[in-house]
């Protein structure tokens, strides 16, 4: 298990320069935007405006703080995004933009390229177990303090464990959140 500390995460431009985001894990380590396998990230959205297109890429989408966004995709398909939300996957190449509801939003972001990786998130509110037989789990504490293996896992940081088995997650804290992504190979 490999903990990232918050405090240790790069951040770098969008890639169409309309904001910034924090890299929280990338595969292979140190690739560029155009040449991931995998990557985790956290943006703040100021103000609306189109996504970044990734072609190849597929992208999940979890709004963290703020009202919400609303993406309207250029097909016409609109759906809005909040904090209670369930994360939102869709293709990364479609062309889309971002509509904030009622002021700044900051969000996760997991993208996987098409072929190579599949990637599947979920957002956890109480203490519990995962399971991951293969591949990689990444786990994102937003609130509380987690243990993770025996390992603290405050809020901000994160862990990538590879091919973990079962997860045993105690938490301490009123109000406790998690992000699990799980990355398998395709």
């Amino acid at each position: 298990m490999r903990i990232i500390r918050a405090a240790d995460c790069l951040s770098m431009p969008w890639k169409n320069g309309g904001g910034t985001t924090t890299e929280i894990a990338v595969a292979p380590e140190g690739a560029s935007l155009g040449d991931f396998d995998w990557r985790i990230s956290m943006a703040h959205v100021g103000q609306d405006g189109p996504f970044s297109s990734f072609p190849g890429i597929d992208r999940t989408l979890s709004v963290l703080t703020g009202a919400g966004i609303t993406l309207a995709f250029g097909d016409g398909e609109r759906i809005r995004l909040d904090r209670t939300s369930a994360p939102y996957p869709f293709a990364a190449d479609r062309a889309v933009d971002g509509l904030l509801v009622d002021g700044a939003i900051d969000d996760l972001n997991v993208m996987s390229r098409r072929g190579r990786w599949r990637h599947r998130v979920e957002r956890l509110s109480s203490a519990g177990a995962l399971t991951a037989s293969e591949g990689l789990l990444v786990l994102v504490a937003r609130k509380g303090d987690w243990l993770v293996n025996g390992a603290a896992l405050p809020a901000g940081d994160s862990a990538v464990i590879d091919a973990p088995g079962r997860v045993e997650l105690p938490a301490r804290g009123d109000a406790v959140e998690l992000y699990a992504v799980w990355l398998t190979s395709a």
